[in-house]
C-alpha cells in the first residue's frame, strides 16, 4: 500500500496533534496523556518511536537498548531480511539475531522501489529517532540524506553508527569489527610478545559503537527537549577503541625510555603492575591482579610464604614489576597446586581480586548474570526456551518491560502501514 497516494503525507504535526504512540506489548494505539499515566515510573522512552535501518550487531544493539527501556523500535529489513537473521543457514533466525532483536517489530520494505521507499518517508515523518549503520553512501544512495530528513521531520533525531565516521582520512572506508579492531591498535596490542597480532575473540568494536550511539541519542533526546529540534548524532566505531588504549599507551608515554614490547599476552598491557596474569591451576585457569600492597600480601599469605613481604625483590610495586619474571613463576608454582575453586576461595578471602577463566559453556549459565537478568529467557516458536540479553542499564525507576522473542520477518508491516493509514483518516476526520 502506498500510504502518499492513498491519502496524502501523514505528516509530524498530524501526530503530535493526534499524540498517536504505540504501546509495543499491547500494540495499542493510546494518548500521550494515558502513555504518561501507565508509563509513570516505568519505561524511560515510552512514546518514543525509533526506526532501526540496523544490521549486524552495532545498529541491532542501539535499537535494543532502547527497546529494552521502553521505545517502539520498528525494524525497517529488506525483502530478504536483515542479514545476520539467517546467518545460520538454518530455516530458523540465528542465535545472534535472537540476541539482538527482543521487543522489536519488523517490517519489510524494499527501500529501491518507489512505494518501498514512499512509505519510509511516511514513517520517517512519524519518528523520534533513527538509527542507520549502513556503509558510507548508502544513506545517500537510498534519497534519504540529512536534508531531506531534516525536510520531513525537523525533529528526527538520525543517529549514525560508522566504523571511521563521516570526516578524515578514513571517511571513505567500510569497516567491521575485525578491520577496525586493525587500524584502532587492539589486534597489534592481543597476543604474546613472540607470537602475532591477534585479534579479540569478541566483537567488542561493534558493541562498543552500538553502546555510543545509544548514549548520543539519550542525550540528543535530552537537547530536543529545550531546542523542539532534531540533530544528526554519530559515533565512530574507530573513536571509540582509543580510550581503552589506556594502559598500552600509559606504557608507551609515561615511561619513555623503556622499551616496552607491543603484546604483552596476559600481563599488564603496560607492563606497571605484578602480579598481573592469567595462572593455572591443577583443572583450569584464574586471573589474578594485584593493584595494591595489600592485595600482594594477601598473595603472599595464601601461598603461606609471609617472608616475601620483605624481600628486597618483592617489597614495592616497583620491584616486582622489576622482577616479573620471578614473581609470575612463584605465583604459577602454587596456583597449578590447586584447584580453581580453592584458589578463588582462599584469594577472595585474603581480599585479593581474582576470578575464575570461565568457558563459554559456563558463562552462558553464569548464576550471577541470570540472577541479575543480563541472562533471561524467550519462548521460540522453533527452538524453545532460548537466552537472550538482558539490559546492561538499570534504571531504578523504569523496570524493564516484558522481554519478547525477536520478531519474524515483516511480521508488522501491515499492523504499521495499517496505524499511519488510521492516523491520517483521524486526522483528516
Amino acid at each position: 500500500m502506498n500510504l502518499s497516494a492513498a491519502f496524502g503525507p501523514v505528516t509530524a504535526a498530524m501526530t503530535r496533534k493526534l499524540h498517536i504512540h504505540v504501546r509495543p506489548e499491547h500494540n495499542e494505539l493510546v494518548t500521550t496523556e494515558q502513555t504518561q499515566k501507565e508509563y509513570a515510573m516505568s519505561s524511560a522512552f515510552a512514546g518514543i518511536r525509533v526506526l532501526e535501518l540496523g544490521q549486524i550487531y552495532n545498529g541491532p544493539y542501539c535499537g535494543l537498548l532502547l527497546a529494552q527501556l521502553g521505545a517502539d523500535v520498528v525494524k525497517i529489513e529488506p525483502p530478504n531480511g536483515e542479514m545476520l537473521r539467517f546467518r545460520s543457514h538454518q530455516v530458523t533466525e540465528s542465535h545472534e539475531f535472537l540476541m539482538l532483536n527482543s521487543n522489536k517489530r519488523s517490517v519489510v520494505l524494499d527501500l529501491k522501489s518507489s512505494e518501498g521507499h514512499e512509505n519510509m518517508l511516511e514513517l520517517i515523518r512519524t519518528a523520534d529517532v533513527l538509527i542507520e549503520n549502513y556503509a558510507p553512501g548508502t544513506m545517500d544512495r537510498l534519497e534519504l540524506n540529512f536534508e531531506k530528513l531534516r525536510e520531513l521531520n525537523p525533529r528526527l533525531i538520525v543517529a549514525s553508527g560508522k566504523g571511521y565516521g563521516s570526516t578524515g582520512p578514513y571517511a571513505h572506508m567500510s569497516a567491521m569489527d575485525i578491520t577496525v579492531q586493525a587500524m584502532s591498535g587492539s589486534i597489534s596490542s592481543t597476543g604474546t610478545p613472540d607470537g602475532p597480532p591477534t585479534k579479540s575473540g569478541l566483537a567488542f568494536v561493534d558493541f562498543s559503537g552500538g553502546v555510543h550511539l545509544f548514549a548520543a541519542i539519550a542525550a540528543a533526546l535530552y537537547q530536543r527537549e529545550h531546542t523542539g529540534k532534531g540533530q544528526i548524532v554519530e559515533v565512530s566505531m574507530h573513536d571509540t577503541i582509543y580510550p581503552m588504549l589506556a594502559s598500552g599507551l600509559g606504557g608507551l608515554h609515561n615511561s619513555p625510555d623503556r622499551k616496552i614490547p607491543e603484546r604483552t599476552g596476559n600481563r599488564h598491557s603496560g607492563l606497571a603492575i605484578a602480579p598481573y596474569n592469567v595462572y593455572p591451576s591443577s583443572d583450569g585457569w584464574i586471573a589474578l591482579i594485584c593493584m595494591a600492597e595489600r592485595h600482594w600480601h594477601g598473595v603472599i599469605a595464601s601461598m603461606g610464604q609471609p617472608e616475601l613481604g620483605v624481600d628486597p625483590r618483592f617489597v614495592t610495586e616497583a620491584d616486582r614489576v622489576e622482577n616479573m619474571d620471578e614473581v609470575d613463576e612463584m605465583v604459577a608454582a602454587w596456583t597449578a597446586t590447586l584447584p580453581r575453586d580453592v584458589l578463588i576461595a582462599e584469594l577472595q578471602a585474603a581480599g585479593v581480586p581474582c576470578a575464575p577463566v570461565k568457558s563459554l559453556e559456563e558463562v552462558d549459565t553464569d548464576e550471577h548474570l541470570i540472577a541479575r537478568g543480563m541472562i533471561r529467557y524467550v519462548e521460540h516458536p522453533m527452538k524453545g526456551r532460548t537466552p537472550v540479553p538482558g539490559c546492561a542499564l538499570q534504571l531504578s525507576d523504569s523496570p524493564l518491560n516484558k522481554l519478547d522473542v525477536a520478531p519474524p520477518l515483516g511480521n508488522a508491516t501491515d499492523e504499521i502501514l495499517d496505524e499511519l493509514r488510521k492516523s491520517r483518516a483521524a486526522y483528516l476526520a
